[in-house]
């Protein structure tokens, strides 16, 4: 047997097993895997991994302990069906020594002109205007997408985190953000990671009227999702100051800090010139990564950044909901190396079209919600979380919300509105207390006052 023949047969068992696993495999869940069949050190299946990718059989997405190996190919060539996208995966499923080095082009958005230039063609945008409206493009920014928040709130932050290799499953997330409580054994950066995403997506929602595209909000938007995840805490919400490298990619990006603030204005105000919401979430998941303003968390920034026209104009939100791994990083490294957006155009409206369908089927759940409680839900919130942090005795609450009616209605909604508050201060309880913007701890020293009052007065 030659050497190459030999070498073959000490991959073929990892090749079988990752093959089995289409949405990929950690290097504990793969090593697992193979301790019947094949004892070998972790040095030697790290060396025989490598051997996989860099032949271009195997991808791996993510890095150090977040990696997570894939086949070639998987959810890739199922979403990509155009000619030109099917010929960029196949360029990109090359190990990255066959592949040409790239560095940032400029003319790229220098030479896009908003509302005439397109990326997005006049059919795609139709098509997705038709699927992503759902009846509400009357009322206020962000409408749409507080109706559905408690679900908004989990799909997109349990996806943003999953296309970065975290390891909550979609229950965890949910268990997180609705009750405080961290997967035991977990790592402590997997629930910070979906807690800033949480509060990233509350940012959005709650400030509906005066989000743009603009310095401000994309500053912000990087704080809040990098939040206790940086090696220099001072890099959150700050342009990048350093020079950054991309795993898996040829692609190396802008090192001088001026001209990232430069490109950084042009990206921002050439989106904000753009009519078609579609075309501006499209933008911002294209260019923003592809600049790479910040020193980290710049996928999670566009992902984030493309819901602000979806917000704003009471459309669908997209949730990045079942897109795999593998296709999207894909489809970016192939724009990062060849300037060729044809596979994002397709996962991108694959992608809106599956969170489009979900939503819908959340809201028929939903029912029609209460056009007064949706008025004043704002409100809603502000009294019962007063209520709540005073805390207001229960025997005064009465007396308390009549109060503050008094200083916050108008006098015609009055009457109702106290009825309204009431029943939310009843029905208050561990399943839904998040949606008043309150801390597990905060609820509970609450909840224990209360019940000693119930009993006291029983």
């Amino acid at each position: 047997m030659s050497q190459s023949e030999s070498g073959e047969a000490r991959l073929a068992p990892l090749l079988e097993v990752i093959k089995k696993h289409p949405e990929g495999i950690s290097f504990p869940e793969l090593k697992a895997a193979l301790s019947s069949s094949l004892a070998v050190g972790d040095d030697a299946l790290k060396y025989r991994l490598k051997a996989l990718v860099d032949s271009g059989r195997v991808s791996m997405q993510g890095a150090r302990r977040w990696a997570r190996y894939l086949p070639v190919g998987s959810g890739s060539i199922e979403l990509f069906q155009s000619p030109k996208s099917r010929e960029l995966v196949r360029r990109m499923n090359r190990p990255t020594s066959n592949r040409e080095p790239a560095s940032y082009d400029g003319a790229l958005i220098e030479s896009y002109e908003p509302n005439i230039s397109r990326y997005l063609s006049i059919e795609d945008q139709r098509n997705l205007e038709a699927i992503g409206t759902d009846s509400v493009d009357e009322l206020p920014a962000g409408t749409y997408a507080r109706r559905i928040m408690d679900r908004l709130l989990i799909d997109l932050s349990w996806n943003s985190s999953r296309l970065e290799g975290n390891t909550y499953s979609l229950l965890d997330t949910r268990r997180l953000i609705a009750f405080d409580e961290e997967v035991e054994g977990a790592a402590a950066i997997d629930a910070q990671m979906i807690r800033n995403h949480k509060d990233a997506i509350e940012f959005l929602v709650e400030n509906a009227m005066d989000i743009e595209f603009n310095r401000h909000t994309l500053l912000n938007l990087h704080a809040l999702l990098a939040n206790n995840l940086l090696p220099d805490p001072m890099s959150a919400g700050r342009l990048r100051m350093i020079p950054v490298g991309i795993a898996g990619s040829t692609y190396l990006p802008l090192d001088d800090p001026h001209r990232i603030e430069a490109y950084f204005q042009v990206t921002l105000r050439k989106i904000t010139e753009i009519d078609n919401p579609f075309e501006q979430a499209f933008m911002a998941l294209l260019f923003l990564p592809y600049l790479q303003p910040f020193d980290d968390v710049n996928k999670r920034v566009s992902r984030m950044a493309a819901n602000i026209p979806f917000i704003k104009k009471n459309l669908i939100p997209i949730s990045f909901i079942e897109v795999p791994e593998d296709a999207y990083s894909k489809a970016l490294v192939g724009f990062y190396e060849c300037g060729d957006a044809s596979m994002m155009r397709e996962l991108f409206i694959w992608a809106y079209g599956r969170s489009a369908q979900h939503y819908r089927t959340v809201r028929q759940q939903l029912g029609a919600p209460d056009p007064f409680r949706m008025k004043y839900r704002d409100a809603l919130q502000v009294l019962v979380r007063e209520l709540v942090m005073q805390p207001v005795p229960r025997q005064e609450i009465g007396k308390f919300i009549k109060a503050w009616v008094t200083d916050n209605i108008p006098i015609d909604d009055r009457h109702r509105f106290r009825d309204v508050a009431e029943v939310e201060i009843l029905s208050l309880h561990e399943g839904n207390y998040a949606r008043y913007r309150l801390r597990l701890s905060e609820f509970t020293r609450w909840k224990t006052l209360w019940d000693a009052q119930s009993t006291f007065q029983t």
